[in-house]
């Protein structure tokens, strides 16, 4: 069986500096960014989801920004099939993919190249679901999740709709379990050999500062006037997309209901909640190389200890 081809990986809690020690590293290395931040695939969503900018980009190529319009709901299988084809194409010019992101779920499934068979959408199937679920609530739902699936039944909460909606829905598309689904994606070899970069503070105070400060910006920026350009082009707030940290919060300000000081400081909290999953999905990972942060990035420090951390690990 032919190895799995090495790629990097820089990831880290939000605020965290992926994005210049990414740019750094493929500079060096020869490589080309690819995104793996769930809300930056969306167009005209800029200043909120914290996009490079050009001149941050250094002439970096980045992938899998832009990719979407606010109001799809982008899942995470169109992700793995899209970044996919992205890394293959990096590879077979003989550069380096650098995967450069913060969202986990994404991450893990493009490194395992999972397929997600029995997955793809069913609008009418889901739609039903959906329906249901509104009608008799969380807990006859998950009751009819542990009928069939008692394991993964056990791990969701009754107010989890998203996920018992799609364990559901994996059940009476294919008529197996995603248990199932999910210890034949385990057995399987991994897609990629992932050389994994990641990026924090050594102070939890330091990262929460940065992030407060990085919130600040945004406003400074034209944050509120990036959401009313998206709600008055016809982006309705319901969407997935307007659900994210600093637009359902400034959309709330620009409807009167806090003000924008207000909103401010509950993206500053909700950014360093967020900050706080993400820690702790970082920490369960054997493996990685931890770059850590004393008061502000230094990254020339950084890119020398990722270096050679990804050349000792093979990555050529």
């Amino acid at each position: 069986m032919d190895a799995a081809p090495k790629i990097a990986v820089v990831t880290g809690p939000t605020a965290a500096g992926k994005t210049a020690l990414g740019v750094m590293l493929a500079r060096q290395l020869g490589g080309e960014i690819v995104s793996a931040d769930a809300m930056q695939v969306y167009r005209r969503m800029d200043i909120g989801t914290a996009k490079a900018a050009k001149d941050e980009m250094r002439g970096v190529p980045h992938h899998m920004i832009d990719v979407a319009e606010p109001w799809e709901t982008y899942s995470v299988a169109r992700y793995v099939a899209q970044a996919d084809a992205c890394v293959r194409d990096i590879l077979e010019r003989g550069l380096i993919p650098i995967i450069v992101g913060g969202t986990g779920l994404y991450i893990d499934s493009l490194v395992a190249g999972r397929s997600f068979d029995g997955g793809s959408a069913d609008d009418a199937l889901r739609a039903a679901l959906e329906r249901k679920y509104c009608a008799l609530g969380g807990e006859k739902l998950l009751e009819a999740l542990a009928a069939v699936d008692p394991e993964r039944a056990a791990r969701l909460h009754p107010a989890d709709k998203k996920r018992i909606i799609r364990a559901l829905e994996v059940w009476h598309a294919t008529g197996r379990t995603i248990t199932e689904h999910d210890l034949e994606t385990q057995k399987k070899a991994k897609r990629y050999d992932a050389l994994v970069i990641a990026l924090s503070f050594e102070a939890r105070a330091d990262l929460y500062d940065r992030i407060d400060r990085r919130a600040e910006a945004m406003e400074k920026a034209g944050l509120f006037d990036e959401v009313q350009a998206l709600l008055d082009s016809g982006v309705s707030e319901k969407c997935t997309a307007m659900q994210a940290i600093g637009y359902k919060e400034a959309a709330r300000a620009l409807r009167g209901e806090i003000s924008r000081r207000e909103a401010v400081g509950l993206i500053q909290r909700e950014s360093r909640r967020y900050a706080k999953r993400q820690l702790t999905w970082l920490r369960g990972k054997p493996g990685l190389c931890w770059v850590l942060w004393q008061g502000s990035p230094d990254f020339n420090r950084g890119r020398q200890i990722s270096t050679e951390f990804l050349l000792s690990g093979g990555l050529k």
